[in-house]
């Protein structure tokens, strides 16, 4: 299988030490390189990818809005987002927009590459505890107004899929999951699946954010 990856970052630098450690990496192919937000919306009308590694803070257009455009596109590739830290707003507001995680800058090559198969493959990158860690740092200073209206999508859940969307949230493995409820880990996927397919979800990192949003969970929540 090959990952067909664009690099997104107005450092020229960065994309090039990118390049040359993913390139040496098997099945990784570099289809494109852009300096901006925008100018990558304008190259994946002329290259197919798979995984975007989007920079989060850029000058013209930045990662955020990329990604959030790039998710309203009828097959969109999956976007990492790079961040300089692992508390930025940028990326807590880049995974409301569509983005399937975030990698800090510095992230050893196996965990980079790791990381782009995984979103490859339909998969959610940084770990939910991570993620929730970082929707609950700054979903405290959000006005509930803010927040959409999702009530209507989680009646569509099952109680037992409301309690296993909780615990998704809460970081939990589909292993943990299992073993808080005496399932089968294959029971607790198919529940998974079923709730990503309901609310129109692409992973669990998007669950996480959705639970946040739905005041299914709630900010401090452990």
């Amino acid at each position: 299988m090959i990952a067909r990856v664009v690099l997104v970052d107005d450092q020229e630098m960065i994309r090039m030490g990118l390049r040359m450690v993913l390139e040496s990496q098997p099945g990784i192919e570099i289809v494109g390189e852009a300096d901006d937000g925008d100018t990558v919306l304008d190259l994946l009308d002329q290259v197919e990818a798979d995984v975007v590694l989007m920079d989060v803070r850029m000058p013209r257009m930045s990662g955020v809005e990329a990604t959030r455009r790039l998710a309203e596109r009828e097959h969109p590739p999956s976007v990492l987002i790079l961040t300089t830290f692992d508390m930025d707003e940028y990326a807590y507001d880049a995974l409301q927009a569509g983005a399937s995680g975030f990698l800090v800058k510095d992230s050893p090559v196996e965990d980079v590459t790791a990381a782009i198969w995984h979103v490859r493959a339909g998969d959610a990158v940084v770990a939910p505890s991570t993620t929730r860690r970082l929707l609950d740092h700054f979903a405290r200073s959000r006005p509930v107004g803010e927040q959409p209206d999702t009530s209507a999508r989680l009646e569509e859940l099952t109680p037992r899929e409301h309690e296993v969307l909780r615990l998704v949230a809460r970081g939990l493995s589909n292993a943990e999951i299992a073993a808080e409820f005496v399932l089968a880990e294959g029971t607790v996927k198919v529940h998974v699946g079923r709730i990503l397919a309901k609310l129109e979800l692409r992973d669990r990192v998007q669950a996480v954010v959705f639970a946040y949003e739905s005041g299914l969970v709630e900010v401090g929540e452990h």
